[in-house]
């Protein structure tokens, strides 16, 4: 059901809300990181090495669906604490008929250009085929995964963190079953992954949309008929959306650029890299969720003309994100050779150290990389849309920069040492401007009251 996160006491509704997508979360890197483990159990370090080599140019694609998934839900969740129902369901017919447009674009030009993507990164030759293969059948089913991302972003928009929430649990305990039928009974190897995440995605996007059209019809409309697409609504939401893409983008191409310099380093070490990295992901993605949490509820705030409740949002945000980076951080610092172990049972020595140095390096930064997340929900959910970006961009050009230069020096351990690094002082920028207070300015600026 939609839910009102104007009233009430801010931690306690910011909880109840961010629960739900948090448990989505772990369910989506559990079945994220199934593939990897399903690969590398039943097919190999060399099929491991294959999916991961590829991961960074899927996380392109993902960008877009995700920065698509926070412009829409933006300008969703102002209008719905506005209870501008009308302009709401506009805003959601545009943002469903571009969605698939641009999907169907994206998928064209990804399954044109694997080969070409694939050669950019520099993959070894002996597993360039079946991460290419790979790639090619995850590029198929973008309009699906584009589609999900969209549709559940609106859900939460309107206060509903749950549906999403169940319509995951069955994607990703479906994708596990159908990863491990298609690889361990058929021998598929990395084809199997691939088709076991394409159909687990393809019924949930489907399943979402439907229910999301369902669920507008018993909104309430006033002053007439909604219009099915307006040019200006697309523009608002271009606004955020636009903006968050290059910020999702930004960071997939720097890790694409990243990428390319581990695969010199040869398969063991990118098998090792490519374990270490699903659980980094695991981690950043959790923050990030709680970050979206927060956007949603200062932009209902906002629009309801409560600026305070948005800053005791991020400070109980600060706190659920503080209570989720501790056992992260313990288990990769402590228990790091084990972790990878889930991956490679019997991987080489050279993947379960590159594996373990990564997250022994990255895994105490996670104290300081939530708090730029959690302001950065802040600085979206008001439209202050430069200072994201700028800490964004800083972050990634300075991760880019040193994993270059600290490498020729320090080798592998120099690439881990650009994530610190640029998570330290991407923080003190997107933090410091959350402190000088002119994100209610933002607001005001790009969310005036419709005449």
């Amino acid at each position: 059901m939609n839910q009102d996160l104007t009233t009430g006491k801010p931690s306690s509704v910011l909880i109840r809300f961010t629960l739900p997508m948090f448990i989505s979360v772990v369910f989506q890197q559990l079945y994220n990181i199934a593939d990897s483990m399903i690969a590398g159990r039943f097919a190999g370090e060399d099929a491991l090495a294959a999916v991961g080599a590829s991961y960074p140019i899927t996380m392109i694609f993902m960008a877009v669906a995700v920065g698509s998934n926070i412009g829409c839900s933006v300008v969703v969740s102002g209008l719905f604490g506005g209870k501008e129902y009308r302009r709401l369901r506009t805003a959601v017919s545009t943002a469903l008929i571009t969605t698939v447009a641009l999907s169907l674009l994206l998928t064209a030009g990804g399954l044109a250009g694997t080969t070409g993507l694939m050669h950019l990164i520099n993959t070894p030759e002996n597993i360039f085929s079946d991460g290419a293969l790979y790639l090619r059948i995850y590029i198929g089913g973008f309009t699906f995964l584009f589609l999900y991302n969209v549709v559940t972003g609106i859900f939460t928009a309107l206060g509903d963190s749950k549906t999403p929430l169940y319509f995951l649990i069955g994607s990703s305990i479906g994708n596990i079953v159908l990863d491990y039928i298609f690889v361990a009974w058929f021998h598929w190897g990395v084809a199997g992954v691939a088709w076991a995440t394409f159909l687990a995605q393809g019924v949930a996007g489907i399943l979402a949309l439907f229910t999301l059209l369902g669920r507008m019809r018993v909104l309430p409309v006033e002053n007439g008929v909604p219009e099915r697409f307006s040019l200006p609504m697309l523009g608002r939401i271009a606004g955020i959306a636009i903006p968050s893409i290059l910020q999702q983008s930004s960071i997939s191409i720097g890790n694409l650029l990243i990428q390319s310099l581990i695969n010199s380093y040869g398969s063991a070490v990118i098998a090792g890299y490519s374990a270490a990295i699903k659980l980094n992901t695991f981690t950043i993605t959790s923050f990030t969720t709680l970050g979206n949490g927060v956007s949603n509820f200062t932009a209902q705030n906002l629009g309801a003309q409560k600026p305070e409740r948005a800053r005791d949002g991020l400070r109980a945000g600060l706190g659920m994100a503080f209570a989720i980076a501790a056992p992260f951080f313990l288990a990769f610092f402590f228990a790091g050779h084990s972790m990878i172990g889930l991956f490679l049972e019997s991987g080489t020595a050279a993947a379960f150290e590159t594996g373990q140095s990564f997250l022994r390096i990255v895994s105490p930064f996670y104290f300081v990389i939530c708090i730029k997340l959690i302001a950065d929900g802040l600085l979206r959910g008001a439209s202050a849309m430069n200072a994201f970006m700028v800490s964004t961009f800083t972050d990634l050009i300075l991760r880019v920069i040193l994993a270059y230069v600290l490498s020729a020096q320090f080798g592998t351990v120099g690439i881990w040492l650009s994530w610190p690094i640029g998570w330290s002082i991407a923080t003190v920028i997107s933090y410091g401007y959350y402190r000088s207070g002119r994100w209610k300015r933002m607001w005001q600026l790009h969310n005036q009251p419709a005449k």
